[in-house]
This record gives structure tokens, sequence and C-alpha cells, in this order.
């Protein structure tokens, strides 16, 4: 991250930070709930069959923000180097542990009597039961996601850096997608090893290799897809820079590299 940058320059790092920081939180929260892809897409269960494990491809409601949050690290890896992704990234785990401090705080206040039963007949009797649930997730899965989310976070721009140094500008794809590639197997397992095997749960080896490669493929897939999407960024941004100023940003970035 340059420091010297200009004006719009500075606005565009507080912007892509922001964007960063609010999908990270987002995912956070939102991945309480597992969904089945196959139902949510009117499909019939595809029954996938790994390492002696049998299952359907159930994920965190969480896939639907990362890719998003992915795309973001390598746009700013493009312009700010990996001295603003560390930025980011650092923020963003402290956002993440800030607003699950005050999560945890918000479920010990004691409820009002009236608003516990206060949708029972929306079919939730206990609100404070529904709320710890869904606020309330275990530390184990806290600690691991963050764990997870910081390495990945390193890997990429490292990786990201690396197949920059040895293409140029050239081939935006590849480095976008080799550097989710590497880093995305990372944290598809740290998570689950750290939540799920060694926390309370215990999961036997198999069932952590299984789960974790059917994630690690639709992280993948998902990273193809959306892939695009990091050129239309580039495009807007460039626009909004000027060529000057983004092929300043671009040469500091890969120096810093």
């Amino acid at each position: 991250m340059s420091a010297s940058l200009d004006s719009r320059s500075t606005r565009l790092f507080v912007a892509l930070t922001a964007f960063f920081v609010g999908n990270a939180i987002v995912a956070e929260f939102v991945g309480v709930k597992i969904f089945a892809l196959e139902s949510t897409l009117g499909l019939p269960p595809f029954g996938w069959n790994l390492f002696g494990q049998q299952g359907s491809l159930s994920f965190t409601a969480g896939v639907l923000v990362w890719p998003i949050v992915f795309i973001m690290t390598d746009v700013i890896n493009e312009y700010f180097g990996r001295r603003g992704v560390r930025f980011i990234s650092f923020a963003a785990a402290g956002m993440i542990s800030y607003a699950f401090l005050f999560a945890y705080a918000a479920i010990h206040l004691a409820p009002a009597e009236w608003w516990v039963g206060v949708n029972a007949e929306r079919g939730v009797p206990d609100m404070q039961a529904a709320y710890e649930n869904v606020f309330g997730q275990g530390l184990w899965t806290i600690g691991g996601s963050l764990v997870a989310f910081l390495v990945g976070q390193l890997i990429d721009v490292a990786i990201f850096h690396r197949i920059r140094a040895a293409t140029g500008e050239r081939w935006i794809w590849l480095r976008a997608t080799g550097s989710t590639a590497f880093s995305q197997f990372v944290d598809s397992f740290v998570v689950l090893y750290i939540a799920f095997v060694l926390g309370p749960q215990q999961w036997p080896i198999e069932l952590f290799l299984a789960v974790g490669t059917v994630n690690y493929c639709y992280k993948m897939v998902a990273a193809v897809v959306l892939s695009p999407l990091i050129y239309v960024a580039r495009h807007n941004i460039e626009r909004y820079l000027g060529a000057g100023t983004a092929a300043r940003l671009k040469a500091e970035a890969a120096a810093s590299g």
C-alpha cells in the first residue's frame, strides 16, 4: 500500500476496505445456517461418497458471501499490494471478534418476559433460545474460522504475487484463481479441523476429509464462475482512478510483493 496515495486512491481503498470487512462479518453471522444446495435448486440429492462417508451437498450460508471476499482480496492485491491485503485482513479479523464479543454480551442480557414468547404463534416459542442459537456460535467455530481466514489471506497474497512476478500484467484470471486455489484449500480444511476435529464434536478424520473436500470443490467452482467480476471491478476502478494513477498503484503493488 503506497504511502503517497492521492485522494481518489485513498477513497477507493477506504471503500474497498469497508466493503471487504462488511462482507466478512456478514459471512460469519449468516454462516450459522446450513442449507441443502440440491433442494434449493430443486434437484434430487447428489449423494457424494468420499473417504467412506456419504452425504448431500450441504453448506453454510456463508458460502454465498465468501466468494465475494475472495474477489475483493484479489482486487485489493492488484492495486494496493501485500500491505493492503494484510491491513484489510487484520481489520476484518478484529471487527469479526468485536462483533462476536458484543453478540455474546447481548445474549447474556436478561430478556424481557413479554419478548421471550412474542413470536410463539409464528413457530418460535422461545426468542431467547433462538437468539442464543443464531448468534452464539461456539468458540471453537469462531476460533477456527478466524485462524483459517487469516492463514488463507496470507497465503493468497503470497501466491498472487508469485504468479504476478512470473506473468507480469497478463492473465489476471490466472493469479486470481491460482491464489484462491491454494488459499481456499488451506481455509477449507483448517476451519473444519479446529472447529470439529479438535472441538467438542470430535469428528472422525474420514468425515473431516470428506466434508473439507466437498467445501473446497464448491469454493473453487464459485471462484471460477465469478472470475469475470474481477475484470469488471478492474475496468471500473481504472475508469475512476484514471489510467496514470491506476498504472502507478499497480506498479507499486507489484514492487511491494
